[in-house]
């Protein structure tokens, strides 16, 4: 968000002043046909409208009435490995970053670099998604939102989000095994169903579809984009007003 300062306010005062100033001056003269008086009157008007601008300017920023406030939102994207949470997520924040609103992207890859060796059994899942509650709750108690992408394969850890969590907004991101295993450009599906990798959602382990998403967009039947485009349309009139 963006906050009016002194000189921003004080600039404008001024380049209106000079277009102000200028039409004062030609009306001056036009009437009385005297140069000296048309130039003094107009510097008067100038030294004095510019500073009853700027306290105007001033007042009405401390005035709420007519301020509409966004309230932080998060929306977690969850389903399975390689289903297309990241991609879309990506799309959706580009999106909504441009209504120049406080927005940040929390992506699992990312969180998972930045802290090593959480596990992936359920107890190690669910208290990592914990974690990133809390984050959010965090984000959200100094007004920004986030868009969140995580695998999230239990319903207790994401109705842990939730419930620490406001305007959180479930965007179940609907595949199969199948669909995945063919977009798999780096292979862990056929590592997983060869037993090479445990805790797999989907293949040995489960994936619990959420109850109830918020927004369900099946990849099987939409592009990225347009999965991205229902999600922000959501978005924007339910939170943003748009």
């Amino acid at each position: 968000m963006f906050r009016e300062t002194n000189t921003r306010s004080i600039i404008k005062g001024v380049s209106w002043r000079v277009v102000a100033t200028s039409t004062t001056i030609a009306i001056v003269y036009f009437f009385f046909d005297r140069l000296d008086l048309a130039i003094a009157a107009g510097m008067i008007e100038t030294v004095l409208k510019v500073g009853l601008y700027w306290a105007h300017e001033r007042a009405w920023f401390k005035v709420n009435w007519g301020r509409k406030k966004i309230e932080p939102f998060n929306l977690w994207f969850t389903g399975l490995p390689l289903s297309g949470k990241t991609t879309i997520a990506d799309l959706v924040y580009t999106d909504l970053a441009k209504l120049q609103i406080p927005l940040e992207r929390i992506d699992s890859k990312d969180m998972r670099e930045l802290v090593p060796n959480i596990g992936f059994t359920r107890e190690d899942r669910n208290r990592h998604m914990k974690r990133i509650a809390h984050l959010i709750k965090t984000l959200q108690n100094n007004s920004i939102s986030t868009v969140a992408s995580f695998v999230s394969p239990y319903r207790e850890s994401r109705k842990a989000i939730r419930t620490m969590v406001k305007n959180n907004v479930v965007v179940y991101v609907k595949s199969d095994v199948q669909t995945c295993t063919e977009r798999d450009y780096k292979g862990i599906y056929k590592k997983a169903l060869a037993g090479e990798l445990q805790n797999f959602s989907g293949v040995n382990d489960v994936y619990e579809e959420p109850e109830h998403a918020e927004i369900i967009v099946d990849v099987r039947e939409l592009s990225a984009q347009e999965s991205a485009d229902i999600i922000v349309k959501y978005i924007k009139k339910k939170y943003i007003k748009i």
